[in-house]
């Protein structure tokens, strides 16, 4: 076989990619895996191999539970390109990234893109100012340095990571002045209808009461139902103001963490143009699959939260179905035996999404914090606003697309990451249109910087590939 070919490329090493490549290496498939990190894990199980006692006690069992299979994962034959950034996937399912300065190519019979998810845009006022961080990237150098506040610091926002994290730095011996949460009793009456169904998703549920009871007993303050909350500060992030119970409140802090949820990373779905519908449940585009997890490009799947948001355990359940397809289709393996071993995990999967219509529903992000008023930087790279995106509309912008050539909106280093969202329900509001009728951007390789230094570097597939 071609060195340049194989029969499964695996983008991304979190629980969907590790699982899915286990599950074709069982039944004899070549197996790659690309992936941005320097060792295994995605961001659920970040430096999982090299955190200590300590830091494993800190990040909780959760955490933990990635050693065996990032373990397994390193042993199971498939080849681990670590450091590895894609720039290119296309339709014929090939896969260009850098690694070591320079461009490589591969060709796979299929492909799983399995990237995960990053955190939701909050652009309320003053998310800009230095001080201001995501929860997730408080917990990156959590996990990856054991970098943490030197003082003590706000969490605003809602969500359970807003309540893993404050729970994480407790145990490392960080004071939480605040957990300023923007969810209130009318999410909790709004996602009361969805107890029944979710109540086979018991374990986790129980999981997020023992977080709250954890920081009840430590005495961390907690405000309920914020509202209108905006970062002081002119140069740095002096305070959060907010009002809850009727009231506006201050509090002082240098560093204030926000987080609204997570949303799938689907820069490489879209660039290949797959077909994608909008999630009213989780307010975010997903891509469109089938129950393997194939999507509309005949040999691309997706697995994961870069398909839909569903937490660490179902990831791991979407990677080893999708592997089982990849390998029932490969030829090298009769499907009918896989039949038994496609029920257990769909029936593990049943369960393990259980709680998720309800969890949803709970942390549903306050649309005054999507769709910000006109003042509040939208596009950080590029500093448009949220009223030059209406104003755009007024002069006949329809999307994305269109506000790229407005105002450069989504040009930006980042391709529209933190803007996206934000900009196609600024203009769904204004026009007064669902979102899903608004759309995205349009995006395009490359999907990473590159330097035609290195591009000059890739050897071209042979002509059987092309």
């Amino acid at each position: 076989m071609n060195d340049q070919t194989v029969d499964l490329i695996v983008i991304g090493a979190g629980p969907a990619g590790m699982s899915a490549a286990l599950e074709a290496r069982r039944h004899g498939l070549s197996v790659v895996v690309l992936d941005e990190q320097a060792s295994p894990g995605g961001q659920i199980y970040r430096n999982i191999q090299q955190a200590d006692a300590h830091s494993r006690r800190v990040l909780g069992d959760d955490y933990e539970a990635g050693a065996p299979l990032a373990m397994q994962f390193q042993q199971c034959g498939a080849r681990y390109l670590a450091n590895a950034a894609i720039w290119q996937v296309t339709p014929q399912r090939h896969v260009h990234y850098l690694i070591d300065g320079r461009a490589e190519v591969l060709h796979g019979r299929q492909v799983l893109i399995a990237t995960g998810a990053f955190e939701r845009p909050m652009p309320v006022p003053g998310w800009t100012l230095p001080g201001v961080m995501t929860a997730g990237a408080g917990q990156i150098l959590l996990k990856s340095a054991a970098l943490v506040p030197q003082g003590p610091v706000v969490l605003a926002g809602c969500g359970p990571l807003l309540y893993l994290l404050a729970v994480q730095y407790l145990r490392a011996g960080i004071a939480i002045k605040a957990l300023v949460d923007t969810s209130g009793r009318g999410d909790l009456l709004r996602a009361w209808r969805k107890l029944p169904g979710a109540l086979r998703g018991w374990r986790d549920l129980l999981k997020g009461v023992r977080l709250l009871v954890e920081l009840k007993r430590a005495g961390v303050r907690h405000f309920r139902d914020a509202r209108a909350l905006r970062i002081e500060g002119s140069t740095q992030a002096s305070a959060l103001s907010f009002d809850s119970n009727g009231r506006r409140r201050t509090l002082p802090a240098s560093l204030i963490l926000l987080h609204q949820g997570v949303v799938p990373n689907t820069q490489i779905s879209w660039s290949l143009r797959l077909e994608h519908d909008w999630n009213e449940q989780q307010l975010c585009w997903i891509v469109r699959r089938d129950s393997w997890g194939e999507t509309s490009g005949p040999g691309i799947f997706v697995a994961g939260d870069g398909g839909a948001i569903g937490g660490a355990q179902v990831a791991l359940l979407e990677g080893r179905l999708a592997g089982l397809a990849i390998a029932a289709r490969s030829g090298n393996v009769d499907a009918q035996p896989l039949q038994p071993l496609a029920s257990a995990y769909r029936k593990s999967l049943r369960r393990q999404r259980a709680a998720r219509s309800l969890i949803d529903a709970l942390y549903r992000p306050q649309q005054q914090n999507r769709i910000p008023a006109d003042d509040v930087i939208v596009c950080r790279c590029e500093d448009v606003s949220a009223g030059e995106i209406r104003q755009h509309v007024e002069l006949g912008c329809l999307g994305p697309n269109q506000a790229k050539a407005f105002s450069r909106c989504g040009m930006g280093p980042c391709q529209g990451r933190l803007c996206g969202l934000s900009v196609t329900e600024i203009i769904a509001e204004h026009r007064q249109v669902p979102a899903a009728e608004v759309g995205y951007y349009r995006i395009r390789s490359p999907l990473k910087p590159i330097t035609l230094a290195q591009l000059s570097t890739e050897t071209p597939l042979t002509q059987e590939h092309l």
